[in-house]
């Protein structure tokens, strides 16, 4: 691979064939003019972008990062593809290095960003998290930092981006904030806790996952089961009332109108879940 353009000692931007990448290693470009060529086995990490917005987008960031930075987001992948069990690609080496980059900038100034998403990633993204949390351990411990754990959930979004288009992502978050404020509604509504271990909370947060993905793509039940609805509707009469504060919901949020059948679903696994929760307090 020949030297396209040397960034700094340790970055280097080479041609491979038709296209540009960066090539990293501590020390590798160090005595290296453009034209020279540069061995696999002298390269630590090979970036590949798509376009050349990006390619001069990153080479900036790592000629003007800390090695030591670079370092520490290689080690965090490492952890994060065997968590996982799956391999990254070089937009999160780089995205994840542009994010902590500037976090340390943020801590420097002591500016630390809340996250409205813990509570979904805890509950959603477990081993996502974990990778967060041992992001965050390292980068509090390597600059005696004290980080939130709000860092350790925006850590480990870039890791739910990884297995997840951009798309898909942006989808994903918006369904955890309506989990989040349907629960919300349940909860005031009956003025209860609902307890998270037990199994007809299992069944609810399972129903309400895929009934907000079926809402998203627009792929609600539509079969109108009436007459069922008008008995369900008759024996739960509480839970029908906390319905219609969802349908309200459901309506502003993503401009969609529940289905019978839908609110049918709804009002078993609402009655279920609330019912055990009141004979247990």
């Amino acid at each position: 691979m020949r030297v396209s353009q040397i960034l700094n000692n340790n970055v280097a931007i080479v041609s491979r064939g038709k296209n540009e990448v960066i090539v990293y290693a501590k020390g590798l470009a160090f005595r290296k003019k453009v034209g020279q060529t540069i061995k696999e086995t002298e390269i630590e990490k090979t970036y590949v972008l798509d376009s050349n917005d990006m390619l001069e987008h990153f080479s900036y960031l790592l000629a003007n990062s800390d090695p030591n930075h670079i370092t520490l987001v290689n080690q965090i992948i490492e952890f994060g593809e065997k968590q996982l069990t799956e391999k990254s690609n070089d937009y999160l080496s780089l995205t994840l290095l542009d994010h902590i980059e500037f976090a340390l900038k943020r801590a420097a100034k002591g500016q630390f960003i809340r996250s409205p998403l813990t509570w979904e990633v805890k509950k959603f993204y477990p081993q996502h998290f974990d990778i967060g949390l041992y992001a965050l351990n390292l980068i509090n411990q390597q600059f005696n930092l004290h980080f939130p754990e709000d860092e350790a959930v925006s850590i480990a979004l870039h890791f739910v981006n990884l297995q997840e288009d951009k798309n898909n992502l942006d989808s994903t978050i918006r369904s955890m904030e309506s989990l989040r404020d349907i629960l919300s509604i349940i909860q005031y509504h009956f003025q209860i806790k609902l307890d998270e271990k037990s199994m007809n909370y299992m069944r609810l947060m399972t129903h309400l996952q895929y009934f907000i993905q079926r809402v998203q793509t627009d792929k609600i039940y539509d079969e109108s089961d009436l007459v069922l609805n008008t008995q369900i509707k008759m024996l739960y009469t509480d839970a029908y009332d906390c319905i219609q504060k969802i349908k309200v919901y459901i309506q502003e949020k993503y401009e969609c109108v529940i289905s019978i059948d839908e609110e049918t679903y709804l009002m078993l696994h609402i009655h279920r879940v609330t019912n055990r929760s009141k004979k247990e307090s």
